[in-house]
Parts: structure tokens; C-alpha cells; sequence
């Protein structure tokens, strides 16, 4: 059975006090079917198994707790996180999650670390692909690489939903059609610009939707490097390989093909992208690998033994 690493789910309550910060976007995740209501958990679960999928690792971005102010920062972070201990105690069989992190609040996000980690038993922590506009390899947040490469943990990285920070996305209504790959990508390129995959080796950085264009942009950038970024430390097809990256491809397989060749099957994780591809979408995410014509130990591997790498189950 199959284990999806790319899962949502809110409350009300949760994206109410979010609204109540300031944040403008939560109207796009209220009425999916990603509640925590025993009606919505219901059919969740109904999905689930006819995707032929046991267990979802939850995070809550893009709705993340990343705020100016630190104490709205740090209660919002708290609510999700004990909202996602509440929702993998109910049902230990079918969720694990990722701790939500009081970013740009640097200590806030390492106490919040150890109590998600030490005492709510969560699987790692997942931030965005940019916090208020700052590079997810930021280097104010390198203490937060080193605590999560100290304990072998996982750091989810997901799109921001801001278009990239460019007007020529955002402003034309493409903030999630080409802005969340290319969101991905450039979050990708920023951490191995900065050399995170190799300085911190036991990080397991997972990145959205197949890396976004990066499958496309490896032999590029491995091409451009040396005259434009000549003190990374490794060429970033190397570096591109030391991260996992999850399968969201909306069931496309020229897509999925590019990521094996180029980042490896040993490197992509199952991911569904629930609420937001639901229904016939839904099984699609877990069809497509299964008939996409790679080999069967591949397949399987993508589906089901990967990700113990990443999580204990």
C-alpha cells in the first residue's frame, strides 16, 4: 500500500485565526473535504483506498504560521501543530505529519522544532519555498538546517503561493498554474546555490511537484555554474540528487519520466496534493506511476519503500 507524503488539512478555527493575522488567501482552502470533521475524514479515507493508499504525512503549508509579528507567529504555529498531534492520535494508522514552524522567528522555530519533534512526535517540519519574501536558504534559518541535519528529520518544502514573488506571474493569473513549479524550482536552485544538500547531509529536504522545472534545467545549470555561481560546492546535478522530491505531476507521464531520468526513482516520493486534486485526480496520482511504463521495482519504489527513508512509519 501506498504512502502519499503530500497531504492537506485545516479547521476553520486555524485558517480563521491565520485571516485574523492578516493572511488573505484562506478562502481557497475552506469547502474541499480537507477538514478534520469526521464527514470530511470519512470520505478522506474513502479516497484513500481506492487510491490503494495507507498513510499521509499532513502539513499545512501553504497555509503556514509565518507572520512579521513573532507572537502571532509562534500561536499560529502552535495551533497547527497541536491540531496535527490531536488529528495522528485519533488516527495513528492513516496520518503523520509535518511541524509547522514560526518562520522568519528563528529561536521561535527552534523551540517550536524540539516540542513538535521531542513531544508531539511529529516527522519532520515543512516550511515554503520563500518566508515574507526571503530565499528558503536564507542564512538567518541555517540554524534550523543544523538541528534538523543533527537529528536525521525531514524538511518539507512547499510552494508559497506568492507567484514567485514576480508580478509577471502573479499579476497574470498564473500564481498557481506556472507559479508553484517555478516557485519550486527556484527554491531548489537557492539551496543548492547555497550548498545546503552537502553541508548539512543528513537534511532530508523533500521538495514539491517533481522539483518543478529542475528535471528540465539540471544539464543547464550544470552547463552555467562555473561562470555564474563558481563557489558552490558541487555541481548542482550532485547536489539536486541528494534531495527527495515528491511525484505531484497531475498524472502526466513525459513529467514523471524527466524526474527518474534526470534526479532518479530512488529519489521521488509519493505525493497527492489532496484537497486540491480530489476525486478522479486523486486516484490519477497513484495511477500514473502505476501505468507509466517505468519498471515494476521502480514503481514500487516510488509508491511505497522510499519514503522509509525519509519517516519512521
Amino acid at each position: 500500500m501506498a504512502i502519499d507524503i503530500h497531504a492537506h488539512a485545516w479547521t476553520d478555527a486555524y485558517l480563521d485565526l491565520l485571516q485574523g493575522y492578516g493572511k488573505a488567501d484562506t478562502a481557497t482552502q475552506r469547502g474541499l473535504g480537507a477538514d478534520v470533521s469526521d464527514a470530511d475524514m470519512e470520505a478522506r479515507f474513502d479516497l484513500m483506498d481506492a487510491a490503494g493508499i495507507t498513510l499521509q504525512v499532513l502539513s499545512v503549508t501553504p497555509q503556514s504560521p509565518h507572520f512579521t509579528d513573532r507572537e502571532h507567529a509562534v500561536r499560529a504555529a502552535r495551533t497547527a501543530n497541536d491540531l496535527y498531534a490531536d488529528v495522528v492520535q485519533r488516527w495513528p494508522d492513516r496520518f503523520r505529519a509535518f511541524a509547522a514552524l514560526p518562520f522568519p522567528h528563528t529561536d521561535a522555530a527552534l523551540e517550536e522544532l524540539a516540542r513538535a519533534l521531542d513531544e508531539l512526535n511529529m516527522a519532520g517540519a515543512c516550511t515554503t519555498t520563500s518566508v515574507l519574501g526571503r530565499s528558503v536558504a536564507d542564512p538567518a534559518f541555517e540554524p534550523v538546517f543544523a538541528e534538523l541535519d543533527r537529528r536525521g528529520s525531514v524538511l518539507y518544502v512547499h510552494p508559497a503561493g506568492t507567484g514567485a514573488e514576480s508580478p509577471l506571474i502573479a499579476g497574470h493569473r498564473l500564481t498557481w498554474t506556472i507559479g508553484a513549479p517555478v516557485e519550486d524550482t527556484v527554491a531548489a536552485m537557492h539551496l543548492i546555490l547555497a550548498g545546503v544538500p552537502s553541508r548539512y547531509p543528513r537534511l532530508k529536504i523533500v521538495i514539491s511537484h517533481l522539483g518543478g522545472a529542475l528535471p528540465m534545467v539540471l544539464a543547464r545549470a550544470d552547463d552555467q555554474y562555473l561562470w555564474e555561481a563558481p563557489d558552490i560546492p558541487e555541481r548542482p546535478s550532485l547536489a539536486a540528487r541528494r534531495m527527495w522530491y515528491d511525484t505531484v505531476g497531475h498524472g502526466h507521464v513525459p513529467a514523471l519520466w524527466a524526474a527518474v531520468e534526470s534526479l532518479g526513482a530512488d529519489r521521488l516520493v509519493l505525493g497527492t496534493d489532496f484537497p486540491y486534486q480530489a476525486g478522479e485526480q486523486f486516484l490519477a496520482a497513484t495511477g500514473y506511476i502505476r501505468y507509466s511504463g517505468l519498471p515494476d521495482a521502480q514503481a514500487t519504489a516510488i509508491l511505497e519503500e522510499n519514503v522509509t527513508q525519509l519517516i519512521t512509519l
